[in-house]
């Protein structure tokens, strides 16, 4: 029953991860309700999120073509953060965890919940004077914040997504969602790729329930990536927000 439940599950997962992102916010806390350990739901991500991220981008190829080559600059500091945050995960302590993981998830949520106020910010920025917009190079800005971020992504993962969509906004690229949904997915496949192998051996990742959950994130994220019209974001939202916020709740209960 277990392995239905994740299947569905990670459907969902997989296609808000195409679609935006913040699709573990539903899944880590599906994985903690059948018994898995925090930090083992967690170091699962990267197995869980790699294959719909490839699903979705072979979907967004047409679009990925059309992303201009000095975009894959992102890729190199994507690859290091990822390193540096799967590190840290594997000397992390089981039960340290359990105490930062309430604020890691309150974290994300307050991210995603003001994650339109960021984009309109930005929006107003972009559109500002002209000498400000000539005097930064956007790309080799988001290059510098992918790093952090990556770090963060490995390390956690949750929120991942739209960040990545809001750092983007800074780009030429912030006029065409679906070519800046496709760069988001393919550096999400870097780091979720490279968080996976850094976390090889540690002991850390479920296997079983990553690979259920996984086989669902590949129909997910087909379907997120063809049907994102059809998608209601705002319920979608507000969903999240609500489990974000109950898990947040649980877990600062259950470890303070």
């Amino acid at each position: 029953m277990h392995d239905v439940i994740l299947f569905l599950v990670g459907i969902i997962v997989g296609a808000m991860n195409a679609i935006a992102g913040g699709g573990m916010l539903i899944g880590f806390p599906v994985l903690l309700a059948i018994g898995v350990p925090a930090i083992a739901a967690n170091a699962t991500t990267g197995l869980i999120v790699l294959p719909g991220n490839l699903a979705a981008s072979i979907s967004y190829r047409k679009y990925l073509k059309r992303v201009p080559r000095s975009y894959l600059l992102l890729i190199l500091p994507a690859i290091i953060g990822s390193v540096i945050g799967a590190f840290a995960l594997r000397h992390t302590s089981p039960d340290d965890f359990e105490k930062i993981v309430p604020c890691l998830v309150a974290f994300a949520v307050v991210l995603f919940t003001f994650q339109p106020f960021l984009h309109s910010y930005i929006h107003d920025h972009i559109h500002g004077p002209k000498r400000l917009r000539e005097s930064i190079r956007p790309i080799y800005l988001v290059a510098l914040a992918v790093f952090p971020l990556a770090i963060y992504a490995a390390y956690f993962g949750a929120g991942f997504g739209f960040i990545m969509l809001a750092f983007l906004g800074f780009t030429r690229l912030h006029d065409h969602i679906h070519r800046m949904n496709a760069l988001k997915n393919v550096t999400g496949i870097f780091i979720a790729a490279t968080a996976l192998l850094s976390l090889l051996g540690s002991g850390l990742i479920d296997w079983h329930h990553g690979l259920v959950m996984a086989s669902g994130g590949i129909v997910g994220g087909i379907a997120g990536s063809v049907y994102i019209q059809r998608v209601s974001s705002q319920l979608v939202r507000y969903i999240i927000i609500v489990v974000g916020i109950s898990t947040a709740a649980y877990l600062g209960f259950r470890s303070y």
